[in-house]
């Protein structure tokens, strides 16, 4: 006898130091992941979701892996005996036969893997139903509460399908055993052994049964179904559909009770009949006749019959996008200026946003950015902050770490994770303001920080440009090693720092050490001696990924922004309850609406949705606090019942942070894209489609989508005083290349102050419907008005040359003066090189009127008269220390553009003596004084361009305030050049053609 061979004692080795390996991995993503969320307090957000998804694998997995072994176990223990004839079939069955007992385990096993994962994976599903609340809105079809359609039904469906794959899955296997075995054989028909008829008979059985669960829950789903010109159940879906359905789940039943007479008759034409009859049925009652409804009786009675049908379509929107309280006003909008209509809306007209916060992050950077290793978003945020006791719109944003700022010589381990931890402080700009040579008015930056904001804790451990982790805190006897800030008075020009919060977990001990040196991949974890008994890890740090995780059955909206509030600064997160079961209710493509990190688990459409709680993530210590916004939405209240300590009630927000809180631009967004149809409230006009609207496309960002909605303090008609609000225009959609407004949108967004109580008109939808009569212009017209009014587009091509950009700002809309009054800020930066984009010019418009001035005063008075906007518009010039305000363009005695100086006879000193009348014409007078202007006006742009390189802000304004006072002269000297020409040209037709004008 051959002696059996002695396994390698290093391949033994070797898998058991593998499988150790991999052990040791998994443990330790598995607890620095508890240490996470037992340190940020949400322990039981994990835990849940750990032990509901271990249930249903585990359970599911074990329902699937035993019916499929006992199917095997039956087929093999019924098989027929041996007949000790030898076939070809016998040698495959010799051939597998010892690989029976292997698929006896591993088939089941395999199975119940696949199943169990596939079953945990509904996890939300499962606690939802297990926990859910009523919404207390009945279906008006089969009068049940929504909450069935949201929450039971998914689940139903998700059961029957399970039982259904498994039933099928285990009848092949079944007939394929059997036919191995020889329980089934061919001849004359369809022949099976008495023990392969019973087991197939009940596997049959259970097919049917699982087909008419299928058919029965189809009925209710029904109410989602999607036609051509609204959603839900139509009048053929309810009168052919719904009854055809309900027929076919007893023609399923019939014939599963079919498969049965298989095991006394052993005949299985019976069922076959059975089956062919189910099909044949669901082909003429489930196809053939709700078409032949559709086409003969529905069709030529479309809007009668489906009207009933439609209003249901139109209630259940409404009420799913909180759309059923809009405020609905017809607005005569005007489309004459009258001098006196802006001082009827001094407060709105004070508060009009020039600052566009998504063109002025680079002059964020230039002007307050300090260091290389601090950064600001590209997209600032706007916000409202009390400053000398009155309300301002704010553009404001972090100072972030960006250690992709750090040379190369200067990135380390121990810079990029121990030194480097944090930023510092916020910058916060006035809104409607800006500086003499254009540049944010801040009133809140530098470091450390001071301004009109008051004291705060300034460093930021918790953003969204921060490393991915970083090691912090040290004992009270060791020198800080954390760069706080730099600091020219310091002997080693920095001011360093000890993280004091509790914004990690510990990583104080050899074991937490080992374990987060696996996590990260960094064997320096474990080295360093920058890592301490004292020390914490800060990881998961931006705030949407921490709230994401802490509440993993909410959307997130994708704009995050932060807030200094009660001495601290936050980043205020709004989160979302959905659903995309909601009977009746229109959806909406989710796929890019929300923040990607929190929408992997949903489907990829909604038909219902509320902005249910508000989240802040505190900068300093990353703690997060979720709050119950819409206490009275049913799917919180269904969460809230699963996490009771996970989510505090409204009554918990101070009034500091109420004050900052906003209205989402996702929720607003997904409104607006729904009143483009359901503005429409009656069913006969919805059903003719002759009212659909649209949002236009950007004009400022022509072919990038669509125009955004804008967050600006105005006062809608019917409101006593203005409010913070995000607004939205609508233009007239279909086949059409009309871009003029047919409505206007705005949602109040003022929270109010008081702590734990919204303010009352909070959330308030007001839509303003434009008569069909007038036409005001859409968003892209007023900017084509703007792009060819021939006097603004020949200052803005001088503005062009050389390496100069003008960059046009957001084009806000705001109901003024008995219209709707356009506004765009216009910015010239540099196009190479250091680029600050500063406010120069800005564009009105009223009507067909245009304004474009230097400032919004200026723009305004052109449009409305002279003197129009005085009181109704503030000075957006900050007062200098003498307490008068500095026009753009002046400098010392200079005169203010527009203006002509005290002495016009007398050239200011410096000035080219003015040309001899006696030698030259009028015209090549006026001609030279052009080339002159044109000369100097080149001269001022390559001067601020050198300045601009230089970061020599105050030696770019002057050259700003030169190239002003060029192109009014150009301006000047071209309109005295037209003059001639046609005062010429009336004179004398023959007269020769004078020189082009350059």
């Amino acid at each position: 006898m051959q002696a059996p061979r002695r396994r390698s004692p290093m391949l033994v080795t070797g898998i058991v130091v593998a499988v150790l390996v991999v052990l040791t991995i998994i443990a330790a993503q598995v607890w620095t992941e508890i240490a996470w969320y037992r340190q940020l307090g949400f322990a039981e957000v994990l835990t849940t979701q750990w032990i509901t998804r271990a249930v249903l694998f585990f359970g599911f997995g074990l329902i699937a892996a035993l019916a499929v072994w006992i199917t095997l176990w039956v087929a093999r223990r019924v098989r027929p005996a041996v007949t000790g004839k030898r076939t070809t079939l016998d040698q495959y069955r010799e051939q597998i036969q010892p690989l029976e007992k292997i698929a006896m385990v591993a088939l089941p096993a395999f199975v119940g893997l696949i199943a169990g994962l596939a079953m945990s994976a509904r996890w939300v599903d499962f606690l939802a139903w297990l926990n859910h609340e009523e919404f207390g809105v009945a279906d008006p079809e089969f009068g049940l509460d929504a909450s069935y359609y949201v929450f039971t039904l998914p689940v139903l469906q998700t059961l029957s399908g399970f039982v259904l794959t498994i039933a099928i899955l285990c009848t092949i296997l079944a007939a394929f055993v059997h036919l191995l075995y020889g329980g089934i054989g061919g001849g004359r028909g369809f022949v099976a052994s008495g023990g392969a008829r019973i087991q197939l008979a009940i596997s049959g059985l259970i097919v049917m049964l699982g087909i008419a669960a299928n058919y029965w829950l189809d009925r209710f789903a029904l109410l989602n179904s999607e036609e051509e010109r609204f959603y839900g159940a139509s009048y053929t879906d309810v009168n052919a559909i719904l009854p055809g359905r309900t027929i076919l789940v007893g023609i399923a039943v019939l014939v599963g009770l079919l498969f049965l007479a298989v095991i006394w008759r052993g005949d299985w034409r019976i069922p076959a009949v059975g089956v062919s009859l189910m099909v044949l049925s669901a082909l003429v009652i489930g196809g053939i006749y709700p078409a032949v409804v559709q086409r003969f009786q529905v069709e030529p009675n479309a809007q009668s019959l489906q009207e009933p049908f439609i209003q249901r379509n139109i209630d259940a929107t409404q009420y799913a996008y909180g759309l059923d309280n809009i405020e609905t006003m017809q607005y005569e909008a005007a489309t004459e200026a009258e001098a006196d209509a802006l001082r009827a809306n001094a407060e709105t007209t004070t508060q009009i946003r020039l600052l566009d916060p998504t063109i002025v992050g680079p002059a964020f950077q230039q002007l307050q950015q300090n260091k290389q290793y601090y950064n600001f978003g590209d997209e600032l945020a706007v916000d409202r902050y009390t400053i000398d006791g009155e309300s301002r719109d704010t553009v404001i944003a972090v100072r972030e770490l960006d250690l992709n700022g750090l040379s190369n010589e200067n990135r380390s381990w121990v810079n990029d994770h121990t030194v480097f931890t944090h930023g510092f402080g916020v910058v916060a700009a006035y809104g409607n303001r800006t500086t003499v040579d254009g540049q944010p008015a801040f009133y809140e930056g530098n470091i450390p920080s001071n301004g009109g904001l008051g004291p705060y804790e300034p460093r930021i451990y918790f953003g969204q440009t921060l490393p991915d982790y970083s090691i912090v805190g040290a004992p009270a006897d060791t020198n800080p090693w954390e760069l706080d800030y730099p600091d020219d008075d310091s002997p080693n020009g920095q001011i360093n720092t000890t993280y004091e919060g509790e914004g990690g977990p510990s990583i104080g001990t050899f074991v937490e050490k080992v374990l987060y040196a696996i996590k990260f991949g960094e064997e320096q974890i474990l080295f360093s001696d920058r890592v301490t008994s004292e020390s914490q890890i800060l990881y998961n740090r931006d705030p949407l990924e921490r709230v994401a995780k802490v509440a993993p059955y909410l959307e997130l909206d994708q704009t995050t922004y932060p807030a200094v509030v009660d001495e601290e600064v936050v980043w205020v997160v709004d989160g979302y309850t959905t659903t995309g079961s909601f009977p009746y209710s229109a959806p909406v493509q989710a796929t890019g609406v929300f923040a990607g990190s929190a929408t992997s688990q949903f489907p990829t459409s909604l038909n219902y949705v509320r902005n249910s709680v508000k989240a802040t993530v505190n900068a300093y210590d990353g703690s997060v606090t979720l709050y119950a916004w819409d206490e009275e939405d049913p799917i919180l209240q269904t969460w809230q019942n699963i996490f009771p300590n996970a989510i505090e009630p409204m009554s918990e927000i101070s009034s500091d942070l109420m004050s900052h809180l906003r209205y989402p631009e996702d929720l607003f967004s997904i409104q607006r894209h729904q009143l483009q149809r359901y503005h429409v409230t009656d069913a006969s006009a919805f059903y003719s489609g002759q009212d659909i609207w649209s949002t236009p496309a950007d004009p400022v960002q022509a072919g990038e989508g669509l125009q955004p909605p804008y967050y600006l303090s105005l006062q809608m008609p019917g409101q006593d005083e203005p409010s913070f609000s995000l607004t939205s225009n609508f233009i007239p959609g279909g086949n059409t290349d009309r871009n003029i407004l047919t409505g206007y949108l705005a949602v109040d967004s003022e929270t109010g102050s008081t702590a734990g109580e919204v303010a009352e008109g909070f959330g308030t939808l007001r839509l303003l419907e434009l008569p069909r009569d007038t036409t005001i212009p859409g968003p892209g017209q007023v900017q084509n008005n703007f792009n060819s009014n021939s006097d603004a587009q020949t200052t803005l091509n001088l503005l062009r040359q050389g390496e100069t950009d003008v960059v046009n700002g957001n084009l806000l809309t705001l109901p003024v003066g008995g219209g709707l009054l356009y506004v765009q800020p216009v910015y010239v930066q540099s196009s190479e090189g250091t680029r600050v984009p500063l406010l120069r010019k800005v564009f009105v418009s009223f009507g067909d009127e245009v304004g474009f001035a230097d400032t919004l005063q200026e723009a305004l008075d052109q449009v409305f008269g002279e003197g129009a906007a005085d009181g109704a518009v503030e000075d957006p010039r900050p007062p200098t220390e003498d307490g008068e305000a500095v026009a753009p363009g002046e400098a010392g005695d200079e005169p203010v553009d527009g203006e002509e100086p005290a002495d016009a006879e007398e050239p200011a000193e410096g000035d080219e003596a003015p040309i001899d009348p006696g030698t030259l014409t009028d015209l090549e007078a006026a001609q030279a004084d052009l080339r002159d202007a044109l000369e100097r006006a080149q001269q001022a742009i390559a001067d601020g361009q050198t300045a601009l390189q230089a970061s020599d802000f105050t030696a770019y304004g002057t050259a700003q305030d030169e190239l002003a006072a060029a192109l009014e002269d150009a301006v000047v000297a071209d309109e005295r050049i037209a003059a001639i020409q046609s005062e010429a040209a009336g004179e004398s037709n023959a007269s020769p053609s004078p020189e082009p004008t350059p």
